[in-house]
């Protein structure tokens, strides 16, 4: 069976479907069998492509009428015939640069090879780059991940606070800026430091 998907794009400025319809139709495809999301501010916001993933069955083909219209970005486009190809369902692009696209042929299952080993080699690119910039920042006297919430003004502000009996808690980690769980491991309820407290006062 085949089935059609489309999507209006914001981006070439279309606001219907119309050039879309007419070819999947030609294609092939039954009017029912047609699924359509409208142009939305929110790039995930796409249920008509969810009950479009869910409805087809092993044996059946999607066909759209450009590999934009399908996936977000490449990796997301990856993921979504990776998924499809394991459940038995093939892909079918009718024009535009992916218009060679159809994994239920030989050619077409090699030309996706291509575009997924692109894909694996952008998530190792990114990889390479964030491991390079981790140790560029070591070199530099830095520590990769998140800064610290609490600096040690914060913490001899929270030890003294906290050994003061009418201390409100909620107050002072709204001043603090950090939540009761950051401000209890620095800090015990009675002022005293604990090892990440410690740690925050004498690190360099």
């Amino acid at each position: 069976m085949l089935v059609g998907y489309m999507r209006v794009s914001k981006a070439d400025g279309s606001q219907t479907t119309d050039l879309q319809r007419d070819a999947l139709l030609a294609a092939g495809v039954d009017p029912d069998a047609l699924y359509e999301d409208k142009a939305s501010g929110k790039k995930d916001d796409r249920p008509q492509l969810t009950a479009c993933l869910k409805a087809l069955r092993d044996g059946d083909t999607l066909l759209v009428w450009k590999l934009d219209r399908l996936g977000r970005d490449l990796r997301h486009l990856v993921n979504i015939v990776h998924d499809l190809t394991q459940r038995g369902i093939g892909l079918k692009v009718l024009t535009g640069q992916g218009a060679a696209i159809d994994t239920t042929t030989a050619s077409g299952k090699l030309v996706f090879g291509i575009f997924a080993a692109l894909a694996e080699y952008e998530r190792e690119l990114i990889s390479e780059r964030t491991i390079a910039g981790l140790a560029a920042a070591r070199a530099r006297g830095r520590k990769g991940g998140r800064p610290f919430k609490m600096t040690p003004a914060k913490v001899r502000l929270a030890a003294a606070s906290m050994g003061k009996p009418g201390t409100n808690v909620t107050d002072l980690c709204k001043e603090l800026g950090v939540t009761r769980q950051t401000l209890y491991r620095h800090v015990s309820p009675t002022g005293e430091l604990r090892d990440d407290g410690h740690k925050i006062l004498t690190r360099r």
